[in-house]
């Protein structure tokens, strides 16, 4: 009865969730994040329990699937070497400065991995909503490289927290790791030269005329195949759904309609239930707190200033000043990963209840925002970003 229940709220949330962000001018990310914790403030996803957890997990993976979509090869083999060290500078200042706002108020390791965390769903949300301009999309190829390092940071320290420190086992997590990264790059590698000898093979794995859709079938056999593996390797889970993604837009670019075919999917089923189990973690009755209000005010502070800076300083004379804000701004709002980061140290005892009540917090606030504040930075362009 429990699941009804869940199943019957979530299809209301959904379909009303559009009008409610044209009637408030928010973004409909944003509307379905405050739709999802007014809901569970009044009960209305008591009882659903693992299922509302599940159909979640599998939207945000799905996201990443969509971000890996996002990811052109050629062109991050296009950028200059200039821009590579700019980049690289980025994220020297963005990590140097979370170590020493860790050391300067003598806060939890756990700070060091979480300040500077990245993720590109939210990016992937603007793009779907406003389309690309020149510093989103150099945004997505900042956010794609600094997931990459957030996922490899978050593995690390899931590896550290869950077994109890540096032994074997832990040595053993990290060489797994580093041994599937290469196993990626090689993977890569063989693709690209066996669709250069053999090209008519990617018409024969995904067909012009498809009247089955086999395209779709492929895309999410793949993206269910990869996750698989990242369980059975103990790995995140979100690096086999973000490759999948990547393989699927860098071999089949033929297939124009696929990436559309699959947003759809994304955007209007599973991503709205994502967002809406977001809200739906926040505790109204934890968060209103003082204290908790408070650390997750400065929490967010400190992550979007840090990221500021090191966006100011690193892109000036590549970027107009507005750009360079509107880049380290999109760099903020890592949601899952800090939620993610924050349920690692909880269960670890790195912190407190009320400084994980914080993180939730400072989680939601980030993307509701930085999102409203782009949008206006942007000139009110979009009314659905």
């Amino acid at each position: 009865m429990e699941n009804i229940s869940l199943l019957a709220a979530l299809s209301l949330l959904i379909m009303i969730s559009p009008f409610f962000s044209r009637l408030t001018g928010f973004p409909v990310s944003v509307t379905e994040i405050i739709l999802g914790a007014i809901a569970a403030f009044f009960g209305f996803f008591e009882g659903g329990g693992d299922l509302f957890d599940s159909i979640a997990k599998v939207g945000f993976l799905y996201l990443m699937f969509l971000a890996g979509m996002e990811a052109d090869l050629r062109e991050f083999s296009a950028l200059k070497k200039t821009m590579w060290r700019r980049i690289a500078l980025f994220f020297v200042i963005l990590y140097s400065l979370s170590i020493a706002i860790v050391l300067a108020f003598n806060l939890s390791p756990i700070y060091i991995a979480a300040l500077p965390t990245i993720s590109v769903g939210m990016i992937v949300v603007l793009i779907h909503a406003r389309g690309r301009s020149e510093w989103l999309s150099f945004g997505l190829k900042l956010g794609i490289i600094g997931e990459l390092l957030s996922i490899c940071v978050l593995t690390t320290l899931s590896g550290f927290v869950q077994l109890k420190g540096l032994n074997v086992e832990f040595f053993q997590t990290m060489a797994t790791l580093i041994f599937v990264l290469l196993c990626v790059w090689l993977f890569f590698s063989l693709s690209n030269a066996l669709f250069w000898w053999f090209p008519k093979l990617k018409k024969m794995i995904m067909p012009d005329q498809d009247s089955l859709d086999e395209d779709m079938r492929i895309a999410i056999a793949l993206f269910f195949a990869l996750v698989a593996a990242a369980i059975y390797l103990r790995l995140e889970l979100v690096l086999g759904a973000f490759v999948a993604g990547m393989f699927i837009s860098n071999y089949f670019k033929h297939k124009t309609d696929l990436p559309k075919k699959l947003g759809s999917l994304g955007f209007g089923f599973l991503a709205p239930i994502f967002f809406v189990y977001v809200g739906g973690t926040l505790d109204l009755n934890a968060v209103s707190k003082p204290s908790v209000a408070i650390a997750a005010f400065l929490i967010l502070l400190s992550m979007t200033a840090i990221r500021l800076f090191a966006s100011l300083i690193s892109f000036r004379s590549v970027f107009v000043f507005s750009e360079r804000v509107q880049i380290g701004l999109s760099q903020s709002m890592p949601l899952t990963f800090l939620v993610a980061i924050a349920t690692i140290g909880h269960n670890g005892n790195l912190l407190n209840e009320d400084e994980y009540s914080a993180f939730i917090l400072a989680s939601m606030a980030e993307a509701v925002a930085i999102m409203l504040l782009i949008k206006y930075l942007s000139g009110n362009k979009s009314q659905n970003v």
